[in-house]
């Protein structure tokens, strides 16, 4: 890897206590392991989900006019998605879909918003959740288009406006994103948003109203999107679903009208904010033929194809010189093709490409951050297969940080490799913290009568494989979880918010997390610069590049 390389990982979710304002200057990965911080629980109230009585969820146009519009990145910068949705969703016992040929799937698009010179096509599809059982409710969606535009220019405010253009009021309003900046060396977004598991609360309006205001380039949102899989079909709804109907229906549920609400109320950010996704559990949503993953492969546009990977739910793309690799948690990861776009992409990324490549590699995933770093009780340790078939690799390659989400709170790490203060290994960071009805995960595994037996671990994405053991070294050797807040943990708090990333060069990132309660966005209850020492690293991670 060359010199220089600031590999970023994005798993695609502070020193002091979080009352009293951080410091002038963040603190910096080069003064070694910050000591372990947690913030006391405080009043942590119930989230409430948005009512459909609300008027940002509710259905606002007419006809075939667009709506749900939104906006993401293709593989490079010079190309970008746009998807919408058409027409309305159907709920009953027998739906009969729309046809996805009776309305058109056109892009205009230019430099001006009078002047949209430019126009691109795309195919539509439309998708059921179906439930073989008496009584439950089934849905058909609206017909969801995707266009692709290519040969955009890097850095660069396009306007555009979506729909068919043969049917009278069926066009979008104007609107207006802008594309990454050139790949490259020395080339970086301003501000990169993470934020993981949404939903569609009170509180995710008050984490998407200070996210904005930071004005972020691009939204990573890595996973757990709207929750309707907390819901009945009649839209009866719940804060824990096992524990109010798993012994009363036939299969696990969902309200998928959820969807059409969260992508309403999104749409003022989406159209105008590229928006990356990776999928979490709440999308596996079954239904009808064993089934899963429905609305989320049909809703969002993903750079699979474009990026060699073929699947929704792990793929590439270029942000300027970072290159962003999202891995899925809920898909096979054992020497699997997902390992093989992550053995392509991460080197490759990393300098293969040579003088004018890339200089940073990015992440993203659900759930592998909380198989070394996140102690939560409820998924301590749950994903420990994932981090064994994957953490040497992102070592050897010298990636700087790992974002998750998952566990609903705040938690970021020191750099630590194989559970052990490691200068060279990853910061880990978890922002589950984004707004979900669930609510706040608020014991850890090392609080006392906390922990879990190592038997309750098991990764069924992978055959219910069991890879969580006592630990044999350490201050924790012999026991399954430690007795204290590891010293690998640097500060984790139950609070709602999100995180923004700002990569400053070619060995800075500054990385700052915000609390919802911290109205002024200026201020983050966490945030340190993440320094790459390549001099120092990247000689002691080529160790293991034989794996």
């Amino acid at each position: 890897m060359r010199q220089g390389s600031l590999p970023l990982l994005l798993l695609a979710a502070a020193a002091a206590v979080a009352a009293a304002a951080v410091s002038a200057e963040p603190a910096s990965t080069l003064s070694g392991p910050s000591p372990p911080v947690s913030v006391p629980v405080g009043d942590r109230s119930h989230a409430v989900d948005l009512p459909d009585t609300d008027p940002r969820v509710q259905r606002r146009v007419t006809g075939w006019a667009p709506e749900q519009v939104a906006v993401a990145l293709s593989a490079a910068p010079t190309s970008a998605w746009v998807s919408w949705i058409t027409g309305d969703f159907q709920m009953g016992g027998a739906v009969k879909p729309l046809d996805p040929g009776a309305v058109g799937s056109v892009v205009r698009y230019g430099l001006a918003a009078e002047s949209l010179v430019h126009e691109a096509t795309g195919e539509p599809l439309v998708y059921s959740q179906l439930y073989p059982f008496e009584g439950l409710q089934n849905y058909t969606s609206g017909i969801i288009h995707h266009v692709r535009l290519q040969g955009l220019e890097p850095g660069t405010r396009y306007f555009y406006r979506c729909g068919d253009p043969s049917i009278p009021d069926a066009m979008s309003d104007v609107h207006a994103f802008r594309t990454m900046p050139a790949v490259g060396p020395k080339s970086y977004p301003g501000r990169i948003a993470v934020v993981g598991d949404l939903g569609l609360t009170y509180n995710t309006t008050s984490t998407v109203e200070h996210m904005v205001r930071n004005q972020p380039d691009l939204v990573l949102l890595l996973g757990d999107v709207c929750y309707a899989n907390l819901y009945l079909t009649n839209g009866t709804g719940t804060d824990c679903y096992s524990c109010s109907f798993a012994n009363s229906t036939p299969i696990h549920e969902t309200y998928q009208p959820r969807w059409d609400y969260w992508g309403r109320y999104m749409e003022p950010v989406t159209s105008s904010i590229p928006m990356m996704v990776v999928e979490g559990n709440h999308e596996i949503e079954e239904q009808i033929h064993n089934k899963t993953f429905a609305s989320y492969s049909s809703r969002f546009a993903f750079p699979s194809e474009e990026s060699g990977s073929f699947s929704p739910f792990y793929y590439s793309f270029d942000v300027g010189g970072i290159h962003f690799v999202m891995l899925a948690s809920y898909a096979d990861y054992s020497r699997s093709e997902q390992l093989g776009v992550l053995r392509c992409a991460v080197p490759m990324a990393g300098g293969g490409l040579g003088e004018g490549g890339q200089v940073s590699d990015a992440v993203a995933d659900r759930r592998l951050a909380r198989a070394l770093v996140h102690h939560d009780k409820a998924h301590y340790r749950e994903a420990e297969c994932m981090r064994v078939e994957m953490e040497e690799l992102l070592y050897a390659y010298g990636v700087d940080v790992v974002f998750t989400g998952h566990v609903h709170a705040y938690e970021r790490s020191n750099r630590v490799f194989n559970y052990t203060l490691d200068a060279c290994g990853p910061v880990y960071i978890s922002v589950g913290d984004g707004g979900n009805r669930e609510k706040m995960a608020t014991a850890h595994a090392d609080d006392p009568g906390h922990c879990p037996d190592p038997a309750s671990t098991p990764d069924p994405f992978i055959g219910g494989r069991l890879c969580a053991t006592n630990f044999t070294t350490g201050p924790a050797a012999g026991r399954f979880c430690w007795d204290r807040q590891p010293d690998y943990s640097a500060y984790r708090e139950s609070s709602f918010g999100h995180g923004v990333l700002e990569v400053k060069n070619d060995t800075h990132a500054l990385w700052r997390w915000h609390r919802n309660q911290d109205l002024n966005a200026d201020v983050a209850a966490d945030e340190v610069y993440i320094v790459r020492e390549p001099d120092k690293c990247l000689a002691k991670s080529t160790r293991l590049l034989a794996y």
